[in-house]
């Protein structure tokens, strides 16, 4: 067989075992596009089909799976052996420069970093907080974290956490003075913690959706911030509703200390991705931290 099938029969594996093409291009480093070109270039090749592709799913064919249990095993022992021999080289060093949001940071950059540098002496993180969009090659960073429809297209992007969904809660004691909302539009006669985001060129609009219908609310409130822990302490504190990431209020709900209401309204983004651009030459210390972040669910 050719020896430019065995990047491509590689390609094939790491499609058949996440059973989607967006995860697999996201594993190698690649777009989607070209990973489904490369993919129906080895089926033309080989002269039968190895996926079945669905709107929904990928799967082996029959051929499919007979390639897969054999190559898989091979594969993992290659991997296996060139991982040990990757250690017998010096430890890798260096430092990587992160952009993110305190969100991100706290829930989590930072747990896993708290497993990972342990290991690795000698790779050193920056982070920065900053809820801007901002451009990591201009500002030179090596890598950016964002919520999964604010990155990029020409950029790589890999998912670090599952889905974000969103909360509108306050203290019951707030709400033993002020009616509980059962629309949107009725926050509009709540005292609300407003939020302002660079990112939106002013105070930020709370999203909503249900069944379908979206719908945005500009709200007003004695309380504005540009950060999301003054937001939480200010909630906590009776000051007023806020609109903040679920597992960030969750706890304080679990204890009684915030109520949520209009549950059926809040929507759900895109988890968090960690990003560089394509362009760039990943290096090992990049890799390791891609791996150490990398959601697996």
């Amino acid at each position: 067989m050719m020896r430019s099938n065995f990047d491509d029969l590689f390609a094939f594996v790491a499609v058949a075992r996440e059973g989607s093409f967006t995860r697999a291009a996201a594993q190698l480093g690649v777009s989607q596009a070209a990973l489904s070109y490369t993919i129906r270039q080895l089926e033309e090749r080989l002269g039968y089909r190895l996926l079945t592709r669905t709107t929904r799913s990928v799967s082996p064919t029959e051929a499919g799976a007979r390639v897969l249990a054999t190559l898989a095993p091979r594969f993992e022992e290659m991997q296996a052996e060139l991982t040990a021999l990757s250690e017998l080289r010096d430890k890798p060093a260096g430092t990587i420069r992160i952009t993110t949001s305190d969100h991100a940071a706290d829930a989590v950059l930072l747990p896993k970093l708290a497993r990972l540098l342990p290991e690795y002496p000698d790779i050193k993180v920056e982070i920065v907080i900053d809820y801007a969009l901002t451009d990591i090659v201009a500002q030179r960073f090596d890598v950016g974290v964002r919520l999964g429809d604010q990155v990029a297209k020409d950029m790589i992007a890999v998912r670090i956490s599952p889905d974000i969904r969103m909360a509108v809660v306050a203290t019951p004691g707030y709400f033993e003075r002020h009616a509980k909302p059962e629309q949107p539009e009725d926050l509009m006669r709540h005292n609300c913690i407003n939020m302002r985001l660079p990112t939106y060129g002013g105070l930020y609009a709370w999203e909503f959706e249900k069944n379908g219908h979206k719908l945005s609310v500009r709200v007003e409130g004695q309380t504005t911030f540009n950060t999301l822990p003054q937001t939480l302490y200010s909630a906590l504190a009776g000051l007023g509703v806020a609109y903040i990431a679920q597992d960030i209020v969750q706890p304080h709900i679990d204890a009684g200390r915030l109520v949520p209401v209009l549950r059926d309204w809040c929507p759900t983004f895109t988890g968090f991705h960690l990003y560089y651009p394509s362009r760039r030459q990943s290096s090992r210390v990049l890799g390791i931290l891609v791996e150490a972040l990398r959601y697996r669910a």
